[in-house]
């Protein structure tokens, strides 16, 4: 008669299986059967592949689960992270004159744009030279200010944004420089 040592002595020390005349060893999910065919220890599942999670892996006995840096939330497939837009979620401390803008990670609060004279300011991004104005004889009629975050990893060359001439002013002409911040030479027009 076959002696069933699961129930007698039990020597595995997760799953034990009954044989014809022996017994086998098995171990839960996550873990894995050591050489000696009786202990079972965790796995690293993080070890296995660095695309288990976005971010950042943690193993855990019997499994993993996935974290995301301050400033992101783990979507529900636990494995992807999401950029929280603070300004939207008014979970910011820019005072009520200045914009807040999100960025990944975090967000930047900006002043508001100050008009040098003689421009006059007609909104929030926009600067006017008014033509009677003697001193807008020889300066650009209008200046508007854009601002945009720019993530870092992406292939370059690449085309960052576009600007367009319009033919409403007959007469006029358009010229289309980078005014600063460009002495590295990392940007450049076409």
């Amino acid at each position: 008669t076959d002696l069933n040592e699961c129930t007698s002595e039990n020597p595995c020390t997760q799953t034990c299986v009954n044989t014809y005349g022996s017994f086998l060893c098995r171990c839960e999910p996550g873990y894995e059967l050591e050489a000696d065919g009786v202990n079972c220890s965790d796995m690293d599942e993080c070890s296995f592949s660095e695309f288990l999670c976005q971010h950042e892996c943690v193993n855990s006995p019997g499994s993993y689960y996935c974290t995301c840096p301050s400033g992101y939330n783990l979507l529900d497939d636990s494995r992807s992270c999401q950029d929280i837009n603070e300004c939207e979620t008014r979970n910011f401390t820019c005072t009520p004159q200045q914009m807040c803008f999100n960025i990944p990670g975090e967000y930047k609060c900006l002043d508001p744009v100050r008009c040098e004279d003689p421009y006059i300011q007609i909104n929030e991004n926009r600067c006017m030279c008014p033509a009677e104005n003697a001193g807008c004889r020889d300066q650009p009629f209008t200046i508007l200010y854009r601002v945009m975050d720019m993530v870092s990893g992406r292939s370059v060359p690449s085309d960052i944004f576009q600007m367009q001439a319009t033919t409403r002013y007959p007469g006029a002409y358009y010229i289309f420089q980078i005014k600063s911040g460009n002495e590295g030479r990392e940007f450049y027009m076409r």
